[in-house]
């Protein structure tokens, strides 16, 4: 090495320790579905990470409840909550980061010979608790002027409502896309007796990503970084959905085909789009409408406002 060479490589291998040094390890959760995973496969499959300083420990989960137990319990620093599980940030769980998606994909279905709410008026429903798919099952009951406790509902993870049904076990359920898909090759003659797209844009069903409380008080920074990730990947989402989701099969080890229906059930703003509806109240009002739906529905008795739970500042600035 010539001792040019020398003086040039010491400044440059001080800056690579540098940005090792500043390099900071980051638990994030994701759910296995197109809109639980797609921001996280294209940071990882992009490089996002890296470039904006986070070495990232990822976990999957089946649900945004488990998430947020995992936030409190300090085993994980941010996750992915479908709208379903957004009471539990309005009840000071946890902190709203960023917005994901605004997502038609649930569905009521049931067993042939159910096309109505009114048909399942005693018959057993299964539910995975605090999702979307529960709040879309008491919307669709209130709309018929039935209640919760007019059908037998059943609690049970998202996989076991896809099993469940298929073996009849349940007579309805309260479940989404990709999920559906799958019950329907099983199931051919399956209803779908209401869904999201039914009641929007009364009733928004949007997704977002959440942050531990102590992340949020003691590390801003990380935080920073961590919306930095979500606002790029988000953008590459809103710019190619399709290459989205073939990079979200690949991150799932899964065939594209149920991936690629549940995108279709989804509409995706670009992060200047959030961030504009961040300012101007819209993303306020989706969230002030879902507290007005889990006061209804019995999850919440006095919901927190969405600017004391929604970091839409560090999202819109």
């Amino acid at each position: 090495m010539s001792a040019a060479a020398g003086v040039l490589a010491g400044p440059a291998l001080g800056v690579a320790r540098a940005a090792t040094a500043q390099t900071k390890p980051v638990r994030v959760g994701y759910i296995a579905d197109y809109f639980g995973t797609s921001l996280t496969a294209i940071a990882s499959d992009q490089e996002m990470w890296a470039k904006h300083g986070l070495e990232p420990e990822l976990k999957v989960f089946t649900n945004g409840p488990i998430q947020i137990q995992a936030l409190g319990a300090g085993s994980l620093d941010f996750g992915y909550v479908g709208p379903g599980a957004l009471w539990l940030p309005a009840s000071g769980k946890a902190k709203l980061i960023a917005m994901n998606a605004l997502g038609l994909s649930d569905r009521v279905i049931a067993q042939a010979g159910n096309n109505t709410m009114a048909d399942l008026k005693g018959k057993k429903i299964g539910v995975p608790e605090g999702t979307s798919g529960d709040m879309l099952l008491r919307l669709a009951l209130a709309r018929e002027g039935m209640q919760i406790g007019d059908v037998e509902v059943v609690k049970m993870d998202p996989s076991t409502v896809v099993s469940a049904f298929a073996s009849k076990q349940i007579d309805g359920a309260g479940i989404w896309y990709p999920l559906v898909g799958i019950i329907k090759r099983n199931v051919p003659d399956m209803v779908e007796v209401a869904k999201s797209a039914d009641f929007y844009p009364a009733n928004s069903f949007p997704s977002a990503f959440v942050a531990r409380n102590e992340v949020v008080a003691e590390d801003p920074d990380l935080v920073q970084r961590m919306i930095a990730v979500l606002k790029e990947a988000n953008d590459f989402r809103a710019a190619d959905v399709p290459r989205s989701v073939e990079i979200t099969a690949k991150f799932l080890g899964v065939p594209s085909e149920p991936l690629v229906t549940e995108s279709e059930n989804g509409q995706y703003l670009t992060s200047a789009e959030l961030a504009a509806a961040t300012r101007d109240g819209t993303v306020a009002k989706w969230l002030t409408g879902l507290n007005e739906q889990f006061v209804g529905f019995g999850k919440l008795q006095d919901p927190l406002d969405p600017k004391d739970y929604y970091l839409g500042d560090l999202y819109a600035g």
